[in-house]
């Protein structure tokens, strides 16, 4: 059973251990059957996905969470996030425009579940179209 308080507070880890870069922070708030919901893609079930996954989002992207508003539900069984991304596009990824170092700022948002004061679930959403416009702008002339 987790409280509101005990939810707020597994969320302030795992997005503290996300600005930090810290990947075993971040599988450290979550339990070992995690479902992760990936933004208009396929259902991940556990950490061993979710740690290949964040090695992916590395490769990837670098990305800083800013203005990080977060939520639960008086019996801390459900939890939401609000947040604004800060990224920078390194290495195309599978099915993506090509990247060459393109900045981005996205809002978006993830909703959680959880179980015995850890993170079962995490859902994240953002708007897709509005992230490849941004990638996909010619680059500015030096």
């Amino acid at each position: 059973m987790t409280d509101r308080s005990s939810a707020l507070a597994i969320l302030e880890r795992y997005y503290t251990a996300f600005n930090a870069g810290d990947h075993e922070g971040m599988l450290a708030c979550l339990t070992d059957d995690i479902a992760h919901d990936i933004n208009q893609g396929e259902r991940e079930s556990g950490k061993a996905a979710f740690r290949a996954f964040l090695g992916r989002m590395e490769r990837a992207y670098r990305e800083r969470l800013a203005d990080i508003v977060l939520m639960a539900d008086e019996r801390g069984e459900r939890g939401a996030a609000e947040f604004v991304v800060h990224g920078t596009y390194l290495v195309a990824d599978e099915g993506l425009p090509p990247a060459h170092g393109q900045g981005y700022v996205l809002p978006a948002g993830a909703f959680f579940s959880f179980r015995d004061g850890l993170i079962s679930r995490v859902s994240v959403y953002y708007n897709l179209a509005d992230w490849i416009a941004q990638v996909s702008e010619p680059a500015e002339a030096a």
